[in-house]
């Protein structure tokens, strides 16, 4: 087992009941949505990761006082080494979102909260769906673990 986990962070653009969503080019998850993300550099706060991201994949520019935390997961099997996912809503930037990584991006695209396409990645949609359902759903979810460890009552 691996002795370290990565730290992700996901940005949820959205805009006149739309989300944003870039479809992954190569690996393992070609062809496939997800959100705005990427991992966080030693020594750098969690929303000018964010905010750094959003930047570098679809240029934009978010003040990280203007991002929302929406969701956190601890995501096993998503890649070589476990990882925790933080998601948080921007609703305020500025620019246009554009591909700035077409060799791991083949697509960057509104979508209709209501009309999201079926091949969402499985990590990242848990962030949305908490985000598209606030009030049913927990800020934070464990996802591909084989099992959970048992609640120590003190």
């Amino acid at each position: 087992m691996v002795d370290r986990h990565v730290i992700d962070v996901h940005i949820l653009l959205t805009r006149d009941q739309q989300l944003l969503l870039t479809q992954r080019r190569g690996g393992a998850f070609d062809g496939e949505w997800h959100l705005p993300s990427g991992k966080v550099d030693a020594g750098e706060p969690l929303t000018a990761a964010a905010a750094r991201e959003a930047k570098e994949e679809v240029g934009v520019i978010i003040d990280p006082a203007h991002l929302r935390f929406v969701h956190a997961a601890h995501v096993a099997n998503s890649g070589p080494e476990p990882r925790l996912g933080v998601f948080f809503e921007a609703s305020e930037w500025t620019g246009e979102p554009v591909n700035q990584e077409p060799d791991k991006c083949s697509d960057v695209r509104w979508f209709p909260v209501d009309q999201l396409p079926d091949n969402l990645i499985a990590y990242p949609a848990a962030g949305i769906r908490t985000f598209l359902d606030a009030e049913n759903s927990e800020a934070f979810s464990e996802i591909g673990w084989k099992s959970t460890p048992a609640t120590i009552n003190h």
